[in-house]
């Protein structure tokens, strides 16, 4: 993005908002740096909670004092710090504990705010900052942090249960084709659905809350999604018969890479945007292994598994052809007390031949690694578009939000990984890292190079002008 500096005395003060959960402060915080280094004045909004973990477990802090013009600023996210915050946890909390608290915190930022904020980037699920900022005559940029495909099912959801597509009827129907989203039709499944739209209640509250905040960002002076129109143009094309104002900036984390690395020197593991603690050692272990010859196995920051599932999906890994890098985030094997750790310990020892294990991986050095030859992975987005750039296949466990409908795209539209959502048996994992890795390797290889080569690659950075004038933003206010 760039300033129009011809109307401005001052650089624009761009206020940027996540909804305060892992994957959309890490794509959001992107933005905020790329704006920052065109020269913008930037508030970056987070909870308390999030942001002390960023400034606990990262040199955050130091790497945005080079932008004179940066500032953290935070606000409760309205849960008690010793909240788990695992799993799908905001869908539950959001309209009753958190977007209360939230809203009236982000209209007192908003309005002692010094310089005035001339424009908010905020996170798409926080359909409240659309109210607060017409309120004070603020314009807003809605940025949706999930896939384009999916913003469009959460968007087509009320067409689907109007057809009569929803709910699904059992197991016997989970495999029938839903035919009222457009540019879908081909290949999306009821299975590939949101698991919320599993739920035979149509009327259900969380069904709900995602149409209306999808629905609301539509709303805004503007909407972003981190794509590229290489990569999304079709849906993107869907997209804009709702919303005209629709800009494609991504890859995100390619496009600050590649600024950063022009400007600084700096390459992808510059600094760590995660709330968790970083085990590098495992970078060193892949220095050690051939060329594509391991597979990185993570599911996000939020997905917790039961002590049954691990245990498959490690015998999986473990009785296949291939070594493995595998990724167990505390408290994130559901189990009776300490049952969880203690499985995860005896896994470390039972590994130290085929595999290796840590708490937190730095996900864009271990992508870019040689020595990773495919990703197993929950297929959020942020990890999606990470094991795209860097060509990567993929075999795909989603979980819930985006990762359904993600999965689905990656193994049926760009062929270039495996869908194994809704099973988790060793057998299964076993056969799919054989098939990605050692059986069908070199075609999975070539898919996710052309991918990256013929759609990502050659993406440029597309500025998009903030318009409005501050002269005229006062005058909206």
């Amino acid at each position: 993005m760039e300033q129009d500096r011809s109307s401005q005395s001052r650089p624009p003060h761009v206020l940027v908002f996540p909804l305060p959960i892992q994957g959309h402060i890490n794509s959001m915080i992107k933005l905020a740096e790329l704006l920052a280094i065109a020269g913008f004045k930037l508030t970056f909004l987070n909870s308390h909670h999030n942001h002390e973990r960023l400034v606990k477990f990262n040199n955050i802090a130091a790497h945005f004092e080079r932008y004179s013009g940066f500032q953290f600023k935070t606000i409760t996210d309205g849960l008690p710090l010793d909240h788990p915050r695992s799993g799908n946890w905001f869908l539950d909390m959001f309209e009753d504990t958190m977007e209360p608290k939230m809203k009236e915190s982000l209209r007192e930022v908003l309005v002692n705010s010094s310089p005035p904020v001339d424009c908010i980037i905020g996170d798409g699920f926080l359909g409240f900052a659309l109210d607060v900022a017409k309120e004070l005559g603020i314009p807003i940029i809605f940025f949706r942090t999930s896939s384009p495909c999916c913003f469009w099912v959460y968007y087509s959801i009320p067409d689907i249960i109007q057809a009569g597509e929803l709910p699904i009827n059992g197991s016997e129907d989970i495999d029938r084709l839903i035919t009222t989203v457009p540019g879908m039709e081909t290949y999306l499944r009821c299975r590939d659905l949101p698991t919320f739209c599993r739920k035979l209640d149509i009327e259900d509250s969380i069904i709900k809350l995602v149409v209306k905040q999808t629905r609301k960002s539509l709303q805004a002076d503007a909407l972003i999604l981190n794509t590229a129109e290489e990569l999304d143009g079709p849906i993107l094309s869907q997209i804009r018969t709702k919303c005209p104002r629709v800009y494609a900036v991504g890859p995100l984390h390619a496009q600050l890479n590649t600024r950063l690395n022009a400007k600084h020197g700096e390459s992808y593991d510059h600094i760590s945007n995660t709330l968790w603690e970083v085990d590098k050692s495992c970078i060193f272990w892949l220095n050690k292994q051939p060329n594509r010859s391991v597979i990185y196995v993570s599911f996000g920051s939020i997905t917790s598994t039961s002590r049954e599932q691990l245990l498959e999906l490690w015998y999986g890994l473990l009785n296949s052809k291939t070594k493995f890098l595998l990724v167990v985030r505390p408290n994130s094997v559901i189990g009776k007390d300490g049952e969880g750790e203690d499985v995860v310990m005896e896994l470390m020892e039972k590994s130290k031949d085929r595999g290796y294990i840590v708490n937190w991986a730095p996900q864009e050095a271990v992508l870019n690694h040689p020595a990773i030859g495919g990703f197993f992975t929950h297929n959020g987005w942020n990890s999606t578009l990470e094991s795209v750039v860097a060509g990567v296949p993929m075999i795909c466990w989603p979980q819930f939000a985006d990762q359904h409908v993600n999965c689905r795209v990656v193994s049926e539209v760009w062929k270039i990984g495996l869908d194994m959502k809704d099973v988790c048996d060793s057998k299964i994992v076993e056969k799919m890292v054989n098939d990605v890795m050692v059986d069908r390797k070199e075609e999975f290889a070539k898919s996710a190079s052309e991918i990256a080569k013929e759609k990502i690659k050659m993406v440029q950075w597309r500025p998009i002008h903030l318009k409005r004038s501050r002269a005229e933003t006062r005058a909206r206010r």
